[in-house]
């Protein structure tokens, strides 16, 4: 709701009270989704710009140079309190809206990947919202024919009640070639094509700006927005042929506040006339706050000049999609609204659109780390229920859902990175963060985020081009989460800069806690990474090949997966060094190393299960600090030779062999067979096959 300080300076500046349709616009473009009131400050210390960035922050989607003749157009979105309402059509509808964002832009989507944050799958209700919205989400994605090649899971008690859906989509277009969503000539007409609109979506900007209420499935089920995968992919075929045309002049998705949104927006650097009789619409008797504010889904506007309006109108219906001519850009900046011979809305542009005060939230720091406590159990125990958490689980229940080679692009998705050919190069994706460690230590944790994702590029020998992100947080009104967001900013920030990694674009997602649930987000500050590489898929390493441990390990169990089966506590990792990027992506470029992996989620033991889970290892040192430590900029190397690795701190920590896991550590020896390795991380199988 737009309160009364807001209302009152608003009626103040105009002179006049508001009028109906005037307080929904303001309702849902003053909110945090749409104006970024409470964030505004922060995202500005970001670094945006670079060599290859074209287009940066504030559109659709950044543009990012790939090559001379292609470049990615790459976004991301949440779509959070939507999928816990209706996890389904909320997850779904979170798929076509970022992909509408990237055909926006004039570009052909190639790839999607899922960040996804669920409270404990063993609880039920959090077990229906996973196995919904996973579905909706490979649902929506196979039928638009866009493969979902990475993703991420994590579960912890903070999402029960708020479950976190955020969504990557990167797409092609020739570097020249792309559209803008802002207008570029008034007398130039608005068209909108796509779905009718209905009433679904009403208020979907300002829903998804405030917490969860105990009564949120039932009444703000009118909230959450249908999609219709077949109608997206007429639109994403429409789009590209009028793009084709050379005649569209701007594009914009309707996404938040709807239709309001995306032509005030779009018209920001003019103004525009809107006549709402003129939209083509799904139901009867709506008026005009519905038909502006409806986030029906697959819609698109686009601003094209007077005599290509039949253009568009034919190439619409060659994919029988509706459209309607609906408006003009203006000369006056002012944005103006008609419905039934009356003017329901004439607003400065500038004071609706970028007006909205920032917010001035206090900030208090927290501290939440424990002493380490040594835990129970001897080590094979240990590492048997490290492996058992659904973090680490094996995740072939979710990914059979997913068509990960429609567009045949797709080289491997195997371990944590996404390898695509493209052109004579191949695209790297990787995505997600450790919540865990963010909520022990916001700024160090935001940095580490950035680095393991570079980290898991660097396995498959690509530098990285851009970081697109989801700011998901509690809400800021609490001191403590105001701090926690602006710690994980800087930190995020400062290990951009440090590897020289653009932030072109992402979203901001507050409010995300539960009256119902009674729950609180962890700060989770989601990452998307690109980056160019060669076309090297993943091969596991042969028997024989030495194994070596890369990189410093520290005693850093806070926020570990150990700690979240044991309650160990601990310190949560330092920032991490980003000095061995560059020797891992030579190692893997050359040859030289048979296989890489990272180590984070779960440490050393985890590594070893996903890469190499018939090998005879022997640890130096602390047992426990060794096999379950979460310290960032370390890697596990499989490779013939140990001598390429000379220069690198390591150690080799022994060989791949063809029987069980064997780990010997001092004194203490122990093994695991395969089959004991793949029951423990068939947690998410047994869990879901109920």
């Amino acid at each position: 709701m737009v309160s009364a300080q807001d209302r009152g300076f608003l009626e103040t500046t105009l002179g006049r009270p508001l009028t109906t349709l005037e307080l929904a616009c303001f309702e849902n473009l003053w909110s945090e989704h749409c104006s970024y009131r409470s964030t505004r400050a922060l995202l500005k210390t970001l670094l945006t710009t670079g060599e290859n960035v074209i287009l940066g922050p504030g559109d659709d989607a950044a543009i990012v140079r790939f090559s001379d003749t292609c470049a990615l157009a790459i976004g991301m979105e949440s779509h959070n309190h939507p999928s816990y309402v209706d996890p389904y059509d909320g997850a779904a509808t979170g798929v076509g809206g970022i992909v509408r964002d990237v055909i926006s832009m004039g570009a052909r989507p190639i790839a999607l990947m899922d960040p996804l944050y669920f409270g404990p799958p063993d609880q039920e209700k959090n077990r229906y919202i996973f196995e919904h919205v996973v579905s909706g989400i490979g649902d929506y994605g196979n039928c638009i024919g866009v493969p979902v090649v990475r993703g991420e899971l994590v579960f912890d008690d903070s999402y029960s009640g708020n479950p976190l859906v955020n969504i990557v989509c990167v797409g092609v277009v020739h570097p020249e070639n792309y559209l803008t969503a802002r207008v570029k000539q008034p007398g130039n007409r608005l068209v909108l094509v796509g779905a009718s609109t209905g009433r679904d979506g009403l208020g979907g900007a300002s829903f998804a700006s405030r917490d969860l209420a105990e009564d949120a499935e039932a009444e703000d089920r009118p909230s959450v927005q249908i999609g219709d995968p077949f109608a997206e992919k007429l639109l994403i075929e429409a789009t590209l042929a009028m793009a084709e045309t050379g005649k569209v002049r701007s594009c914009r998705d309707l996404g938040a506040a709807g239709l309001a949104g995306a032509s005030s927006e779009m018209a920001s650097t003019f103004g525009a006339r809107i006549e709402a009789d003129r939209v083509h619409l799904r139901e009867r008797g709506m008026n005009e706050v519905e038909i502006m504010l409806a986030e029906s889904q697959e819609r698109m506007l686009l601003e094209v000049a007077p005599g290509d309006v039949p253009l568009m109108g034919a190439i619409a219906e060659k994919y029988d999609l509706a459209w309607s001519d609906i408006g003009e850009v203006i000369a006056d900046r002012r944005y103006v609204v008609t419905f039934r011979g009356e003017t329901v809305c004439d607003l400065p542009i500038d004071l609706l659109v970028g007006g909205a005060p920032e917010e001035p939230w206090p900030g208090e720091p927290s501290h939440h780390e424990t002493a380490f406590a040594t835990p129970p159990g001897d080590l094979r125990s240990l590492c048997l229920a490290v492996l058992s958490h659904p973090d680490v689980a094996d995740t072939t229940w979710v990914s059979r859902q997913y068509d990960h080679h429609v567009q045949i692009r797709t080289l491997s998705t195997d371990h944590d990175a996404a390898v695509l050919r493209l052109e004579d190069d191949a695209l790297v994706l990787s995505c997600g963060c450790n919540p865990r460690h963010i909520f022990l230590k916001p700024y160090e944790g935001a940095a580490n985020a950035v680095l393991e994702n570079a980290s898991n590029l660097a396995c498959r020998g690509a530098d990285p081009l851009c970081i697109v992100n989801c700011l998901n947080f509690a809400s800021p009104v609490h001191p403590e989460v105001y701090w926690q967001l602006s710690q994980s900013v800087a930190g995020m920030g400062d290990m951009a800069r440090t590897l020289g990694i653009p932030v072109v674009g992402g979203n901001v997602s507050l409010y995300n806690e539960s009256d119902e649930w009674d729950t609180r987000i962890k700060p989770t500050p989601s990452i998307g990474m690109a980056g160019k590489g060669p076309q090297i898929g993943y091969s596991p390493p042969c028997e024989g090949s030495i194994l070596a441990l890369v990189g410093e390990t520290r005693p850093e169990f806070g926020g570990s997966v150990l700690d979240a089966v044991t309650g160990c506590g601990g310190p949560a990792p330092a920032v991490g060094d980003p000095g061995l990027l560059g020797s891992i992506r030579h190692l893997v470029r050359s040859g030289a190393a048979e296989a890489v992996c990272d180590l984070s989620h779960g440490g050393l033991i985890v590594a070893l299960a996903k890469m190499a889970p018939a090998a005879s290892v022997h640890l130096p040192g602390n047992p426990l600090e060794q096999l379950f430590s979460e310290s960032y900029g370390r890697f596990l190397v499989a490779c013939r030779d140990p001598g390429v690795l000379e220069g690198m701190p390591c150690e080799v920590i022994g060989e791949v062999g063809s029987g069980p896991l064997v780990i010997r550590c001092g004194s203490q020896s122990f093994s695991i067979g395969a089959a004991e390795i793949e029951e423990a991380r068939a947690t998410l199988t047994r869990l879901m096959s109920y």
